[in-house]
């Protein structure tokens, strides 16, 4: 009985010594999407390569609002067969500009979800360099309650990224 005390002891002595060295750092990931210069390479990029059809939407909506203020101007002027004509004519266009928007926002987030999947591999990618350069045991992010700051390594992934 006293030697299975004993062996307890020892063993619970010896996973104590291996805890304490275990070197723990903490990413705030939301830091780093906001900060890093690839977040803004990437809505340079999406801009650029939506501006085409933003622009023309634009236009859409502009073109449908002078086409309601006139109608709204020549509405009493007009004949009801005409009105009800010009009516249909406006709402078709209403629905043609709202379907276009959805598309765009629907091919926007998807692109932006692209590029925020290959910029968490590089974050991913640059944790890992980080901790095994600097020694970590264990390296988390998402999910933490708390951290201390002294556990944040989340400005040397910043730095491995390209942010000065």
């Amino acid at each position: 009985m006293v030697y299975k005390f004993l062996t307890s002891v020892i063993l619970f002595c010896i996973s104590l010594s291996v805890y304490a060295e275990l070197k723990i750092g903490f990413v705030e990931v939301q830091k780093i999407l906001l900060e890093a210069p690839q977040t803004l390479e990437i809505n340079k990029k999406l801009e650029k390569e939506f501006n085409v059809r933003s622009d023309k939407l634009k236009a859409d909506i502009r073109a449908l609002n002078d086409k309601q203020t006139a109608f709204n101007k020549d509405s009493l002027t007009i004949k009801d067969s005409e009105k009800e004509s010009k009516v249909k004519s406006l709402d078709q266009l209403r629905i043609d500009i709202q379907r276009k928007d959805r598309e765009l926002k629907e091919d926007f987030n998807i692109r932006k979800n692209e590029e925020l999947a290959a910029l968490q591999d590089q974050v991913n990618k640059a944790v890992t360099s980080v901790a095994k350069a600097e020694g970590y045991d264990l390296v988390v992010y998402n999910g933490v309650a708390y951290a201390n700051e002294k556990i944040d390594i989340t400005d040397k992934i910043l730095k491995s990224l390209g942010k000065k």
